[in-house]
Parts: C-alpha cells; structure tokens; sequence
C-alpha cells in the first residue's frame, strides 16, 4: 500500500484537464477550497504520493503517467505545487505524456536555494518525536489564521495531522534530497509549452524573486506570472478563489486551445 498511487478525479470527461500535483506533504488535505472554486470548470485530477524513501523523481513521474492512462487520461495542464513542480518537470522532459501546459504555484525549476533544502532536510533527521508533535501541534493552531479564507481545509486539519506519521516525515525527507539534487533547467529552456507562474509573497520556503527573474530570462515558454500579496508558500490554499479564477483565465486564453484528457 505504502508504494502505490492514489488518484482521484473530479468533474465530467468532456472539460479541459487539470492534473494538480502536490507539495511535499504528498496529499490532497490542503486543496479542498481550490478544488471547490474550480468545480465544474475543469475535470480536476488530484494525487497522494507513497510513503516511500526510494523512489526517484523518474518514478513518481511514471507512476503518475500510469495512473492517469488508466483512466483514459492522456493529456492535460499540469499544475505543480512547490515541490510538485519537479515531477511535473520530470513528466515534460519524459515526453510519454501530452501535457498541454504547465502551472507552477510555489513551484520552481531548480531550487533558488539548494543549501537551504539540505539544511531542512537534515534538520527534520534530527528532531525529536515529541518536538515534531509540538510542531504539528503549532501548526495546528495558526491554520486557523493562515486558512481562515478556506473553510474546506480547515476541516481537513485533523487529517493533514493524522497522516503525518514517522514514516511521512521520513518520506518527505527523501523528497527534499530530490529537490536539492533535481535540476530541470535544461528542460525549462527548451520546452515551447506554456508556463504559467504563481507565487504568495511571503514565501521564505521558495522566494519568488529569484524564481521568477530566472523564468522570465530564461524560459521561452513563460507567459504570464502573478505574485499574490495576501498569500503564502501554500498559494493554492491561502488565497483559493484568487488563485482559481487567475489559473482559469490562463487556461481560457484563446492562443491555448484547451482540449480533454
């Protein structure tokens, strides 16, 4: 179980693909506002990753691929969160599947901050049971602020919690040795699908700026950015309705003709 897949889909085969893949948290708890605000306007494709501490980035992406064809989905726009964005790279580069776009919310190519995501991940090593349960439990209590314009997530804060076990927290480990290692720039620089980028403003886990400078000399297929200053690293979820009706006007835009999966 542990080494396997989860997807699930929501809305009619008939409407444009959305496929969101999440952050290091690896699940669909934290997307519930944003999934709602998109209801009925995309056929919205949602993930949980495996808890497992051996998969490359090439996996994830294979898996993905494999899951999406077994339920007929052949292309679509991705739409990869923070550390999302590197499978997301990963399945462009593969080329075995039609993506028609991609999003990036709190994404990045290679990470502004490599060091930084090595000190995270060696930080998480070392913490203590406890002192990681206090932080779940601080975490806890300022969703209450950090979510307070999304209702849906905040209900699923038991579940965010509950799932973040010992071997969920090994796991994210592991994720973050791909972030620092993974570097996607080849494949920036030489895809002409259109690129979109979302960012919050206060977001030290991902700073927009350099993120943004490098996309915009550097990839050809960038077409629009837009930082919200209300929002956070977790844009999707903070600023739901914004970052809905931002993504929806980029997919709508006449020059991307947007078919099914």
């Amino acid at each position: 179980m542990l080494e396997e897949l989860q997807i699930r889909i929501h809305g009619a085969a008939s409407l444009p693909t959305l496929i969101y893949l999440p952050g290091l948290h690896g699940d669909w708890t934290l997307v519930g506002d944003f999934r709602q605000h998109v209801a009925g306007q995309v056929r919205f494709v949602e993930f949980i990753y495996p808890r497992t501490l051996n998969w490359s980035l090439d996996d994830y992406a294979a898996a993905v691929e494999k899951a999406l064809a077994q339920h007929g989905i052949t292309g679509g726009w991705l739409l990869g969160e923070s550390y999302g964005s590197q499978i997301a790279w990963n399945l462009i580069a593969r080329r075995k599947f039609s993506a028609q776009g991609l999003v990036l919310a709190g994404g990045f190519v290679k990470h502004p901050w490599p060091q930084g995501v090595r000190l995270m991940r060696a930080i998480l090593d070392r913490i203590p049971a406890r002192v990681f349960v206090w932080l779940l439990f601080c975490f806890a209590k300022s969703a209450k602020f950090r979510y307070r314009h999304s209702p849906k997530t905040l209900a699923n804060i038991g579940e965010f919690i509950s799932r973040r076990t010992q071997l969920d927290c090994q796991a994210m480990q592991h994720r973050l040795g791909q972030i620092a290692e993974f570097d996607p720039r080849a494949t920036a620089r030489a895809t002409a699908l259109p690129i979109f980028y979302l960012s919050g403003w206060l977001d030290p886990i991902v700073p927009w700026l350099p993120v943004r400078r490098w996309l915009r000399k550097n990839c050809p297929g960038l077409r629009g950015d837009k930082i919200i200053f209300t929002a956070d690293h977790n844009v999707l979820t903070t600023a739901p309705a914004r970052t809905a009706r931002q993504i929806l006007s980029w997919l709508r835009r006449k020059e991307f003709p947007v078919a099914a999966g």
